[in-house]
């Protein structure tokens, strides 16, 4: 009889993470002990049950995701984590790996892709989406030259917030979004556009759409 991995996922969409758990639960070495719903609930239930993998949604409401893997690699040292993301870009899979996260998973990928996330999480080895994968290479074997790109410099959540921003978001709206306070949400603002050297809100929509953040 083969040994029984353990796993909590953490997804805040029902329909979603009952798709991972059929997934999962259909491993006849993995086994679904516990689901949660937010930030706060994947960090408790982890501490509590402590498992062998936690799969984890970035953008899990109430705490984010980044903070979820600090703190659980705090409290359930020997728990792997495999992020759940609809992102690619490079500044959210840094932040996450720099966080402990085992692995990095885009939604868009394979039941397979996950699976094989979940084993490597196991045995100890990082794993990332075969896109994520290619550009980490790409980025090894030719290291860009010349000055860093100045979104280099931002968090995560300042990637996010600029996103938003850019799209008009007031930082009360933000706020609603990020499942942060206005406060956070217009600090977050401040610290982007001291890096990146913008002064209003149409030179962040000229630099968003520069980078090709969103489309004019």
């Amino acid at each position: 009889m083969a040994v029984k991995h353990t796993v909590v996922l953490a997804e805040d969409h029902q329909l979603v993470r009952q798709g991972l758990k059929a997934l999962l639960q259909a491993e006849p070495d993995l086994e679904v002990v516990g689901e949660a719903a937010d930030g706060v609930e994947a960090m408790e239930l982890t501490r509590r049950l402590q498992p062998d993998v936690l799969v984890l949604d970035l953008m899990i409401p109430r705490l984010f995701g980044v903070d979820v893997i600090r703190q659980v690699r705090q409290s359930a040292r020997k728990t792997k984590i495999v992020v759940l993301s609809m992102h690619a870009d490079e500044s959210f899979v840094r932040e996450s790996l720099r966080a402990g996260a085992h692995g990095y998973v885009l939604k868009e990928s394979s039941a397979e892709e996950l699976t094989r996330a979940v084993r490597a999480a196991l045995a100890g080895r990082r794993h990332l989406s075969p896109p994520l994968a290619d550009r980490a290479i790409e980025l090894f074997a030719f290291p860009e030259g010349g000055a860093e790109d100045p979104l280099a410099s931002l968090t995560v959540r300042e990637r996010l917030v600029l996103q938003l921003a850019a799209e008009g978001m007031t930082n009360k709206e933000i706020a609603e979004k990020l499942h942060i306070s206005p406060r956070t949400a217009e600090t977050h603002r401040t610290h982007l556009m001291q890096k990146l050297q913008l002064r209003t809100q149409t030179d962040l929509v000229r630099f968003a759409i520069r980078k090709g953040l969103m489309t004019p």
